[in-house]
């Protein structure tokens, strides 16, 4: 009797030691499986950020581009930037870096001003061009120079536009003020708010 009771008590103690055991590897397994969907997760989470990414990767870029703005019979302009994006489901190429853009007559085909900027942005659709930073422009036939932080070039009406502070340095006069709308070749000008005046 006295072997019975052992072996039971044997037994139990190692019935219990696999208790103890296999609850722990369930416990681990648990713990494992929870550890990884977090994981999963994070991994969702970068995958979405990933995807946001996607959509503000530009479809094409380009060094040391060239592009010629051509209405039915003459070329209206031609823009050089040493950096461009293009993103064709925004329909707007991004321009960066020596920005320059030689706007020409229609009668003569010959460079009427140019434009340099920091930066632009050209609508697709449209063809406007918004120069941003350091923008110049200087008329060839009158040596008048614009001078501003923000430029529309309206390509339908062939107009230059700023909402911004402009001055404007002809061999007559020097002007200054918010607000201006002129002509490609700066012979037509006018700003809407003077600030200074200098004959």
């Amino acid at each position: 009797m006295i072997i019975k009771l052992f072996l039971l008590k044997k037994i139990s103690l190692k019935s219990i030691i696999m208790f103890f055991k296999f609850s722990t590897l369930i416990f681990l397994s648990s713990l494992i499986l929870i550890f990884q969907s977090c994981e999963n997760e994070s991994v969702i989470k970068t995958r979405n950020v990933d995807s946001l990414s996607i959509v503000n990767t530009p479809d094409q870029n380009g060094w040391n581009v060239m592009v010629y703005f051509i209405d039915s019979t003459y070329t209206k302009a031609i823009l050089y930037a040493d950096h461009t994006r293009v993103y064709q489901q925004r329909m707007e190429t991004l321009l960066n870096d020596n920005i320059k853009v030689e706007f020409l007559s229609k009668a003569t085909g010959k460079r009427i001003s140019l434009l340099t900027a920091d930066s632009a942005k050209v609508d697709d659709r449209t063809k406007n061009m918004l120069a941003k930073g350091r923008v110049v422009v200087i008329s060839d036939s009158t040596h008048t120079r614009l001078e501003t932080t923000l430029l529309q070039c309206d390509n339908a009406t062939q107009k230059l536009y700023s909402t911004e502070f402009v001055k404007i340095i002809a061999p007559n006069e020097t002007l200054q003020g918010y607000g201006f709308e002129s002509d490609q070749n700066l012979t037509n000008y006018k700003i809407f708010k003077v600030s200074g005046v200098q004959k």
